[in-house]
C-alpha cells in the first residue's frame, strides 16, 4: 500500500488485480524468475495455477451419502503488451486463459442441493480438458483513466467480484445469485462482447458492458463459437466508490450494480410442471431479465503492506433478480476477512461469511402447482422450495511464496431449499499454487 501522501490512485484506473481473482504471493519455482523477466520486458507474462478443492460430508445431508469429493482446475493464462513489442502500440494488450477442470462435486450427489455451489471450481463448467475462457483485448487512455476491452470474456472479471469474495469457495467468481443467471456469463463462461470503464473522479469509476448472452449450458469447452445461440444481449452497469477512510487511509470498495438482460425467459410458474401444462397456467410469460447488486467492503485495520489486501475487512451483499427469470432471485451475505489473527502469522487469512439465499416466488409456486396437481416434482427437488443459509469459515494458510494452503468448513441449513433434507455439515481443503 502506498504511504498517504502518494495517491497512486489520483492518476490511475482502478487496478485490476482487484478485480481478477487471485490469491497468495510469489511463484513455487524462483528460477524461473530471471526467464520470467526476460519474457516480460519483451511483452509477454504468463502464470500457470493448480487449484484443487476437497470437501467432505461429515454430517447430514442425503442419507447414506457421507464422504469426500475432490475437484480441481489448472489454469495457464498469458498477457501480451503489444506496447512493449512495438511502441506504436503503446496501451494495447491481449489477454488469454485456458483451464482444464475435473472432478465430482459435492453439493447434489452428497447435499441435496441443486442451486447453490458448494466447491467454486466445479459450480459452470464440470469436467472440461481445456476450456477457453479469455481471448479479449484491451486498451489503456487517458493516463489509464479510461480502459477498454474487447472479445471473448467472462463478466465477473470487472463486474460483481472481489479478491475478498473469490477467497470464499461459495462465492467465487461472483454470487450465487448472480452465477445461476445467463445474462451475467459468470467464470469460466465466457462470451463475447465489450466493456468501457472510466474514473471521472479519483475516488470513483463507472463501467458499462454489452455482452451476448446464451444459455449457460452451451458450448462447454469454449471453443465451439458456432454452437452458441444468442437469445438477446445482457447490458451491464456498475459504479465503485474507492474511499480511503481514516486517518490511517483505510480502503473501502461500495459497488452499486445493474443489468438488463433483452432474453425473453420463459416464466418459472411453469418450470416445475409438464409442459402441456405449464402453457395452461393463467399469468405466465415469458419476460427480460433485471438484476441489481449492492456490494461492500471496507477495510478496518491495515497490517503489513504487501497489497490493497493487507488488513482485515468487513463485508456484505445483496442481489436480487427478476423472479420471473430465475431459480434464486435473492441473496443476502456479509462476513469478515482478517489477516494475522495468529500474531505470528502476519499474512495467513481467517475468513467467516453467513449467505441467505431466496427461492424465486414463481419457481415456488409451480412446485406447489405441481403437488396440488398430482404431477409430483422434477428430480433432485425433495419438496416446495423456499431458503437456504450457508455458513463457510477457512483459515488461509500462507505456506510458501506462491502455495495458499486452506482449510475450509462449511454448513449448510435447509439443503434443497427444504425441510426434507438434514442440515449438512462439511469440512474440507483448498490448495492454490502458482507455478
Amino acid at each position: 500500500m502506498l504511504p498517504p501522501n502518494l495517491d497512486a490512485l489520483r492518476d490511475t484506473d482502478l487496478n485490476d488485480p482487484y478485480y481478477v481473482p487471485t490469491a497468495g504471493s510469489g511463484a513455487l519455482i524462483p528460477q524461473l524468475s530471471p526467464f520470467r523477466n526476460r519474457l516480460r520486458e519483451k511483452g509477454f507474462t504468463f502464470s500457470f495455477t493448480y487449484k484443487g478443492e476437497a470437501n467432505g460430508l461429515f454430517a447430514g445431508g442425503r442419507p447414506g451419502e457421507k464422504g469426500t469429493s475432490y475437484v480441481h482446475e489448472l489454469t495457464l493464462q498469458a498477457i501480451f503488451d503489444l506496447g512493449k513489442m512495438d511502441p506504436r502500440l503503446g496501451g494495447w494488450s491481449v489477454h488469454t486463459l485456458v483451464m482444464e477442470r475435473a472432478g465430482k462435486a459435492i453439493q447434489g450427489p452428497r447435499v441435496g442441493e441443486s442451486y447453490v455451489g458448494l466447491q467454486e471450481v466445479y459450480s459452470l463448467s464440470g469436467n472440461v480438458v481445456a476450456h477457453l475462457v479469455d481471448l479479449y483485448a484491451e486498451k489503456k487512455f487517458r493516463n489509464n483513466t479510461l480502459d477498454v476491452i474487447f472479445g471473448r470474456m467472462s463478466l465477473t472479471h470487472v463486474f460483481a467480484t472481489s479478491p475478498l469474495l473469490c477467497s470464499f469457495m461459495v462465492t467465487c467468481s461472483a454470487p450465487v445469485a448472480i452465477k445461476q443467471n445467463p445474462g451475467m456469463s459468470v467464470y469460466p463462461k465466457a462470451t463475447w462482447g465489450a466493456r468501457i470503464r472510466f474514473r471521472p473522479t479519483w475516488d470513483t469509476a463507472i463501467q458499462i458492458g454489452a455482452y451476448s448472452v446464451g444459455a449457460l449450458n452451451e458450448n462447454p469447452s469454449g471453443w465451439a463459437w458456432g454452437a452458441e445461440h444468442a437469445t438477446g444481449i445482457s447490458l451491464p452497469i456498475e459504479f465503485t466508490w474507492q474511499p480511503f477512510l481514516t486517518r490511517n487511509r483505510l480502503p473501502g470498495h461500495y459497488v452499486l450494480g445493474y443489468a438488463h438482460d433483452t432474453t425473453r425467459y420463459a416464466d418459472k410458474i411453469g418450470s416445475a410442471l409438464p409442459s402441456a401444462v405449464a402453457a395452461q397456467v393463467p399469468g405466465a410469460r415469458s419476460a427480460p431479465s433485471d438484476m441489481f447488486w449492492l456490494e461492500a467492503d471496507q477495510m478496518v485495520y491495515r497490517l503489513g503492506g504487501r497489497n490493497m489486501m493487507a488488513g482485515g475487512y468487513l463485508m456484505g451483499g445483496y442481489i436480487h433478480v427478476t423472479p420471473r427469470a430465475v431459480n434464486v432471485s435473492d441473496q443476502l451475505y456479509g462476513g469478515i476477512s482478517l489477516v494475522g489473527v495468529i500474531p505470528s502469522r502476519m499474512t495467513d487469512r481467517l475468513g467467516m461469511m453467513f449467505s441467505w439465499y431466496k427461492v424465486s416466488n414463481r419457481r415456488r409456486q409451480s412446485e406447489q402447482l405441481a403437488l396440488d396437481g398430482g404431477y409430483g416434482l422434477p428430480s433432485g427437488v425433495y419438496g416446495v422450495q423456499h431458503s437456504s443459509d450457508v455458513i463457510e469459515a477457512y483459515y488461509g494458510i500462507d505456506a510458501l511464496p506462491g502455495l495458499l494452503v486452506q482449510p475450509e468448513f462449511q454448513y449448510m441449513i435447509h439443503p434443497g431449499e427444504t425441510h426434507k433434507i438434514r442440515n449438512a455439515g462439511m469440512m474440507g481443503l483448498k490448495v492454490i499454487a502458482n507455478l
